[in-house]
């Protein structure tokens, strides 16, 4: 069993690192570090597709060898729009802390007026 995990060891890593990601994004109240677990989980989803679409004597696919379809670029895409996604939290993040001196999540919605009793 052991022996498989070293064999594989990019999904491994990927998959500790998704675990990681997803913990931290559940169990912190504050707002940048929730961020950053979600960005850690982007970085293990994109190392577990980058380690299974590896082929050995491959180039990149940048419109190499006549490669020009959508498949090749789904990756490179969702890398733009995950970094894309975080500007935008961040900036939110930036917007909620002027308003309410606070990255608490729960703070924010004690201070909000929208708690749920």
């Amino acid at each position: 069993m052991l022996d498989k995990l070293f064999i594989n060891y990019e999904e491994t890593v990927s998959v500790i690192l998704f675990c990681i990601g997803f913990s931290t994004m559940l169990l912190n109240k504050n707002l940048i570090k929730k961020i950053i677990g979600m960005d850690i989980m982007d970085t293990a989803v994109y190392l577990f597709l980058a380690s299974q679409g590896y082929i050995k004597g491959r180039t990149v696919p940048i419109v190499v060898d006549g490669i020009q379809s959508v498949e090749a670029y789904m990756v490179l895409t969702g890398i733009v729009v995950s970094v894309s996604v975080s500007a935008l939290m961040l900036a939110l993040s930036i917007r909620l802390y002027y308003r309410y001196n606070t990255l608490n999540l729960d703070e924010i919605i004690a201070l909000s007026g929208k708690e749920e009793v």
